[in-house]
Protein backbone atom coordinates (compact mmCIF):
# COMPACT_ATOMS: atom_id res chain seq x y z
CA UNK A 1 0.00 0.00 0.00
CA UNK A 2 2.78 2.40 0.83
CA UNK A 3 4.70 1.40 -2.32
CA UNK A 4 1.49 2.42 -4.03
CA UNK A 5 0.89 5.52 -2.96
CA UNK A 6 4.78 6.46 -3.49
CA UNK A 7 4.15 5.83 -7.02
CA UNK A 8 1.15 7.81 -7.35
CA UNK A 9 2.91 10.89 -5.50
CA UNK A 10 5.27 10.08 -8.21
CA UNK A 11 3.00 10.31 -10.86
CA UNK A 12 1.57 13.07 -9.61
CA UNK A 13 5.13 15.02 -9.16
CA UNK A 14 5.70 13.83 -12.86
CA UNK A 15 2.48 15.07 -14.17
CA UNK A 16 3.41 18.98 -12.41
CA UNK A 17 6.75 18.91 -14.09
CA UNK A 18 5.54 18.02 -17.74
CA UNK A 19 2.81 20.75 -17.50
CA UNK A 20 5.34 22.74 -16.15
CA UNK A 21 7.65 21.98 -19.33
CA UNK A 22 4.66 22.58 -21.79
CA UNK A 23 4.29 25.91 -20.27
CA UNK A 24 7.70 27.13 -20.27
CA UNK A 25 7.90 25.71 -23.82
CA UNK A 26 5.36 27.65 -24.60
CA UNK A 27 6.87 30.85 -23.44
CA UNK A 28 9.70 30.26 -25.63
CA UNK A 29 7.79 29.64 -28.44
CA UNK A 30 6.43 33.42 -28.25
CA UNK A 31 10.08 35.04 -27.99
CA UNK A 32 11.18 37.00 -30.78
CA UNK A 33 13.65 35.38 -32.61
CA UNK A 34 17.11 36.70 -32.05
CA UNK A 35 18.01 39.54 -34.68
CA UNK A 36 19.18 39.73 -37.35
CA UNK A 37 18.38 36.05 -38.63
CA UNK A 38 19.10 36.82 -42.10
CA UNK A 39 20.57 39.48 -44.50
CA UNK A 40 19.41 43.34 -44.26
CA UNK A 41 18.73 44.81 -47.55
CA UNK A 42 20.81 48.53 -47.32
CA UNK A 43 19.24 50.67 -50.15
CA UNK A 44 21.77 53.39 -51.69
CA UNK A 45 19.87 55.97 -53.20
CA UNK A 46 22.80 57.07 -55.37
CA UNK A 47 24.63 54.65 -58.00
CA UNK A 48 27.65 52.63 -57.71
CA UNK A 49 30.60 54.56 -57.51
CA UNK A 50 29.09 57.98 -55.99
CA UNK A 51 30.68 59.01 -52.63
CA UNK A 52 27.55 58.56 -50.93
CA UNK A 53 27.40 55.05 -52.39
CA UNK A 54 31.25 54.21 -50.89
CA UNK A 55 30.12 55.63 -47.41
CA UNK A 56 26.97 53.16 -47.16
CA UNK A 57 29.09 50.29 -48.21
CA UNK A 58 31.48 51.32 -45.74
CA UNK A 59 28.62 51.30 -43.20
CA UNK A 60 27.46 47.78 -44.79
CA UNK A 61 30.67 46.09 -44.27
CA UNK A 62 31.29 47.21 -40.66
CA UNK A 63 27.60 46.39 -39.71
CA UNK A 64 27.82 42.68 -41.35
CA UNK A 65 30.90 42.33 -39.14
CA UNK A 66 28.85 43.27 -35.60
CA UNK A 67 25.93 41.65 -36.31
CA UNK A 68 27.36 38.68 -37.81
CA UNK A 69 25.00 38.71 -40.88
CA UNK A 70 25.40 40.03 -44.72
CA UNK A 71 24.22 43.46 -45.23
CA UNK A 72 23.33 43.59 -49.18
CA UNK A 73 23.72 47.04 -50.73
CA UNK A 74 21.42 47.62 -53.58
CA UNK A 75 21.31 50.42 -55.26
CA UNK A 76 17.82 52.11 -56.04
CA UNK A 77 19.58 55.31 -58.00
CA UNK A 78 16.98 58.61 -59.87
CA UNK A 79 15.08 61.20 -59.16
CA UNK A 80 17.46 62.82 -56.33
CA UNK A 81 16.45 59.48 -53.79
CA UNK A 82 12.72 59.44 -54.56
CA UNK A 83 12.96 56.32 -56.13
CA UNK A 84 14.72 54.43 -53.84
CA UNK A 85 12.60 56.20 -50.89
CA UNK A 86 9.53 54.70 -52.66
CA UNK A 87 10.96 51.26 -52.71
CA UNK A 88 12.16 51.59 -48.75
CA UNK A 89 8.12 52.58 -48.12
CA UNK A 90 7.36 49.30 -50.41
CA UNK A 91 9.17 46.75 -48.06
CA UNK A 92 8.07 45.49 -44.45
CA UNK A 93 8.99 47.68 -41.69
CA UNK A 94 10.66 44.54 -39.71
CA UNK A 95 14.46 46.07 -39.24
CA UNK A 96 15.46 43.86 -42.54
CA UNK A 97 15.10 46.91 -45.06
CA UNK A 98 17.54 50.18 -44.45
CA UNK A 99 18.05 52.99 -46.63
CA UNK A 100 21.34 55.50 -46.42
CA UNK A 101 20.10 58.94 -47.16
CA UNK A 102 22.01 62.10 -47.28
CA UNK A 103 21.33 65.28 -46.62
CA UNK A 104 19.56 66.05 -49.58
CA UNK A 105 16.94 63.59 -49.11
CA UNK A 106 15.66 64.69 -45.97
CA UNK A 107 15.93 68.54 -45.67
CA UNK A 108 16.06 69.61 -49.39
CA UNK A 109 14.42 67.03 -51.79
CA UNK A 110 10.49 66.72 -50.28
CA UNK A 111 10.42 70.22 -50.84
CA UNK A 112 11.35 71.26 -54.06
CA UNK A 113 8.38 69.84 -55.56
CA UNK A 114 4.78 71.48 -55.20
CA UNK A 115 3.23 68.10 -54.30
CA UNK A 116 5.49 66.84 -51.63
CA UNK A 117 6.54 62.69 -52.37
CA UNK A 118 6.78 61.92 -49.21
CA UNK A 119 7.61 63.42 -45.33
CA UNK A 120 10.89 62.32 -43.84
CA UNK A 121 9.51 63.33 -40.70
CA UNK A 122 6.78 60.93 -41.05
CA UNK A 123 8.30 57.99 -43.49
CA UNK A 124 11.36 57.20 -41.46
CA UNK A 125 12.53 56.09 -38.47
CA UNK A 126 16.27 57.03 -37.41
CA UNK A 127 19.31 54.36 -36.89
CA UNK A 128 22.13 56.72 -36.88
CA UNK A 129 24.03 60.20 -38.39
CA UNK A 130 27.10 58.55 -39.50
CA UNK A 131 29.23 61.87 -40.14
CA UNK A 132 29.36 65.32 -42.18
CA UNK A 133 31.67 65.38 -45.36
CA UNK A 134 32.28 69.47 -46.78
CA UNK A 135 31.19 70.34 -50.57
CA UNK A 136 33.34 72.10 -52.71
CA UNK A 137 32.54 74.23 -56.20
CA UNK A 138 35.14 73.22 -58.84
CA UNK A 139 35.04 73.71 -62.61
CA UNK A 140 37.48 72.29 -65.85
CA UNK A 141 41.22 73.03 -65.56
CA UNK A 142 42.57 74.48 -68.75
CA UNK A 143 39.14 77.00 -68.67
CA UNK A 144 41.06 80.24 -67.17
CA UNK A 145 38.83 80.18 -64.60
CA UNK A 146 39.86 80.26 -60.80
CA UNK A 147 37.93 81.72 -58.66
CA UNK A 148 34.91 83.15 -58.47
CA UNK A 149 34.57 86.34 -59.67
CA UNK A 150 36.67 84.59 -62.88
CA UNK A 151 33.21 82.54 -63.43
CA UNK A 152 31.03 84.96 -62.66
CA UNK A 153 32.60 86.81 -66.01
CA UNK A 154 32.20 83.84 -67.85
CA UNK A 155 28.53 83.95 -66.47
CA UNK A 156 28.01 87.89 -67.75
CA UNK A 157 29.67 87.17 -71.32
CA UNK A 158 27.95 83.98 -72.05
CA UNK A 159 24.60 83.79 -73.37
CA UNK A 160 22.59 81.59 -70.53
CA UNK A 161 25.18 82.34 -67.88
CA UNK A 162 26.90 79.43 -66.27
CA UNK A 163 25.56 75.75 -66.96
CA UNK A 164 26.05 74.06 -63.44
CA UNK A 165 25.43 70.59 -62.75
CA UNK A 166 24.35 68.53 -59.61
CA UNK A 167 23.96 64.85 -58.88
CA UNK A 168 19.68 65.16 -59.00
CA UNK A 169 16.93 68.08 -58.39
CA UNK A 170 16.80 68.80 -54.67
CA UNK A 171 20.46 67.95 -53.77
CA UNK A 172 22.87 69.84 -51.99
CA UNK A 173 24.63 70.74 -54.90
CA UNK A 174 21.62 72.08 -56.84
CA UNK A 175 20.81 73.62 -53.89
CA UNK A 176 23.94 75.73 -52.82
CA UNK A 177 25.03 76.28 -56.62
CA UNK A 178 21.29 78.27 -57.05
CA UNK A 179 21.77 79.92 -54.26
CA UNK A 180 25.58 80.86 -54.88
CA UNK A 181 24.38 82.23 -58.94
CA UNK A 182 21.79 84.18 -57.10
CA UNK A 183 24.35 85.80 -54.95
CA UNK A 184 26.89 86.07 -57.68
CA UNK A 185 23.89 88.18 -59.89
CA UNK A 186 24.22 86.22 -62.77
CA UNK A 187 22.09 83.77 -64.69
CA UNK A 188 22.70 79.94 -64.49
CA UNK A 189 20.80 76.94 -65.38
CA UNK A 190 20.87 73.76 -63.61
CA UNK A 191 21.87 70.88 -65.28
CA UNK A 192 20.64 67.65 -62.94
CA UNK A 193 22.02 64.18 -63.86
CA UNK A 194 21.73 60.51 -62.35
CA UNK A 195 24.28 60.81 -59.82
CA UNK A 196 27.90 62.75 -58.94
CA UNK A 197 29.49 60.10 -60.99
CA UNK A 198 28.12 61.03 -64.47
CA UNK A 199 27.75 64.81 -63.50
CA UNK A 200 31.88 64.87 -62.74
CA UNK A 201 32.35 62.98 -66.42
CA UNK A 202 30.19 65.97 -67.92
CA UNK A 203 32.31 68.13 -65.80
CA UNK A 204 35.85 67.02 -66.74
CA UNK A 205 34.70 66.99 -69.91
CA UNK A 206 33.55 70.33 -70.38
CA UNK A 207 30.34 69.55 -71.15
CA UNK A 208 29.19 71.99 -68.04
CA UNK A 209 30.61 74.81 -66.77
CA UNK A 210 30.77 73.88 -63.03
CA UNK A 211 29.72 71.78 -59.90
CA UNK A 212 29.72 71.15 -56.36
CA UNK A 213 31.15 68.13 -55.19
CA UNK A 214 31.61 66.13 -52.26
CA UNK A 215 34.89 67.10 -51.23
CA UNK A 216 36.33 63.21 -51.66
CA UNK A 217 35.05 63.39 -55.28
CA UNK A 218 36.88 66.32 -55.47
CA UNK A 219 39.92 66.01 -54.18
CA UNK A 220 41.12 63.15 -56.14
CA UNK A 221 40.67 65.00 -59.31
CA UNK A 222 41.98 68.17 -58.49
CA UNK A 223 45.30 66.96 -58.00
CA UNK A 224 45.00 64.91 -61.28
CA UNK A 225 44.75 68.47 -62.92
CA UNK A 226 41.52 67.90 -63.90
CA UNK A 227 39.59 70.36 -61.91
CA UNK A 228 40.00 73.76 -60.42
CA UNK A 229 38.25 74.20 -56.60
CA UNK A 230 36.86 77.80 -56.22
CA UNK A 231 35.49 77.63 -52.79
CA UNK A 232 34.35 74.90 -49.73
CA UNK A 233 30.85 75.23 -48.32
CA UNK A 234 32.39 74.87 -44.66
CA UNK A 235 32.91 76.90 -41.92
CA UNK A 236 36.45 76.35 -42.34
CA UNK A 237 39.31 75.09 -44.77
CA UNK A 238 39.79 71.49 -45.02
CA UNK A 239 43.33 70.08 -44.71
CA UNK A 240 42.72 67.97 -48.07
CA UNK A 241 42.43 70.75 -49.67
CA UNK A 242 43.93 73.66 -47.72
CA UNK A 243 44.47 76.37 -50.11
CA UNK A 244 40.94 76.86 -51.11
CA UNK A 245 38.98 78.99 -49.46
CA UNK A 246 35.74 78.63 -47.61
CA UNK A 247 32.42 79.91 -49.30
CA UNK A 248 32.74 83.42 -46.28
CA UNK A 249 36.39 83.70 -47.75
CA UNK A 250 35.35 83.94 -51.59
CA UNK A 251 32.10 85.51 -50.87
CA UNK A 252 31.21 87.62 -47.88
CA UNK A 253 27.66 87.82 -49.10
CA UNK A 254 27.68 84.20 -49.08
CA UNK A 255 29.01 82.81 -46.07
CA UNK A 256 25.29 81.16 -45.14
CA UNK A 257 26.29 78.72 -47.67
CA UNK A 258 28.71 77.24 -44.88
CA UNK A 259 26.57 73.98 -44.81
CA UNK A 260 28.10 70.54 -44.86
CA UNK A 261 26.37 67.46 -46.25
CA UNK A 262 25.63 64.63 -44.10
CA UNK A 263 24.66 61.03 -44.55
CA UNK A 264 22.17 58.98 -42.45
CA UNK A 265 20.77 55.40 -42.16
CA UNK A 266 17.30 55.16 -41.90
CA UNK A 267 14.66 52.21 -41.74
CA UNK A 268 10.88 52.54 -42.62
CA UNK A 269 8.45 54.16 -39.86
CA UNK A 270 6.92 51.72 -37.51
CA UNK A 271 9.94 49.55 -37.63
CA UNK A 272 10.18 48.35 -33.64
CA UNK A 273 12.68 50.23 -31.78
CA UNK A 274 14.56 48.00 -29.90
CA UNK A 275 15.83 46.76 -33.45
CA UNK A 276 16.48 50.52 -34.40
CA UNK A 277 18.80 50.85 -30.83
CA UNK A 278 20.38 47.68 -31.76
CA UNK A 279 21.70 49.30 -35.12
CA UNK A 280 22.35 52.01 -33.72
CA UNK A 281 24.61 50.31 -30.88
CA UNK A 282 26.72 48.51 -33.75
CA UNK A 283 27.09 52.06 -35.95
CA UNK A 284 28.42 53.38 -32.44
CA UNK A 285 30.70 50.22 -32.11
CA UNK A 286 31.93 51.07 -36.01
CA UNK A 287 32.69 54.74 -35.05
CA UNK A 288 34.43 54.26 -31.46
CA UNK A 289 35.98 50.44 -31.82
CA UNK A 290 36.66 49.33 -35.64
CA UNK A 291 39.87 50.76 -36.92
CA UNK A 292 39.04 50.00 -40.76
CA UNK A 293 35.47 51.41 -40.52
CA UNK A 294 37.62 55.01 -39.36
CA UNK A 295 40.38 55.02 -41.52
CA UNK A 296 37.92 54.25 -44.38
CA UNK A 297 35.35 57.16 -44.08
CA UNK A 298 38.05 59.57 -42.88
CA UNK A 299 39.94 59.08 -45.89
CA UNK A 300 36.85 60.26 -47.37
CA UNK A 301 36.81 63.42 -45.79
CA UNK A 302 33.98 62.63 -43.40
CA UNK A 303 33.91 63.48 -40.01
CA UNK A 304 32.32 60.62 -37.79
CA UNK A 305 29.46 61.95 -35.53
CA UNK A 306 28.40 60.50 -32.30
CA UNK A 307 24.57 59.47 -32.32
CA UNK A 308 21.17 58.44 -31.07
CA UNK A 309 18.52 57.10 -33.65
CA UNK A 310 16.27 60.17 -32.81
CA UNK A 311 19.25 62.55 -34.39
CA UNK A 312 18.06 61.54 -38.28
CA UNK A 313 14.95 63.19 -37.53
CA UNK A 314 16.19 66.13 -35.43
CA UNK A 315 18.66 67.42 -37.99
CA UNK A 316 15.95 66.72 -40.95
CA UNK A 317 14.31 69.36 -38.70
CA UNK A 318 17.01 71.96 -37.99
CA UNK A 319 17.83 72.01 -41.60
CA UNK A 320 14.99 71.76 -43.43
CA UNK A 321 14.54 75.36 -41.56
CA UNK A 322 17.45 76.87 -43.30
CA UNK A 323 16.75 75.14 -46.82
CA UNK A 324 13.00 75.52 -47.26
CA UNK A 325 13.04 79.57 -47.34
CA UNK A 326 15.87 79.48 -49.82
CA UNK A 327 13.64 76.85 -52.07
CA UNK A 328 10.63 79.64 -51.92
CA UNK A 329 12.91 82.64 -52.52
CA UNK A 330 14.88 81.23 -55.14
CA UNK A 331 11.58 79.20 -56.51
CA UNK A 332 12.84 76.55 -56.82
CA UNK A 333 9.61 74.15 -56.14
CA UNK A 334 8.08 72.65 -59.25
CA UNK A 335 5.68 70.29 -60.14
Amino acid sequence: MTSAFSRARRMVALGRLAALACVAGSALAQQPAAYPTKPIQLIAQQPPGSGSDAMTRVWADCAARELGQAVVVQNKPGANGILAVNYLKSQPADGYNLLSIGMSQMTITPYVYKQQPYDPLRDFDGVAVLGTSPLVLAVPAGQGISSLADLQKLARSTPGGVNFGSPGKGSPAHLLTSALVDKLGVPGTHVPFVGEGAGLTALMGQQIHAMTLVIGTAAAQVKAGKLVPLALFGAQRSPLLPDVPTIAEALPAASDLARPAWIAVVAKAGTPPELLNRLNAVTEKCRGGDAQYKARLEAMNVTLTATAPADARTWAARDAAVWRPLIDKLGLATE
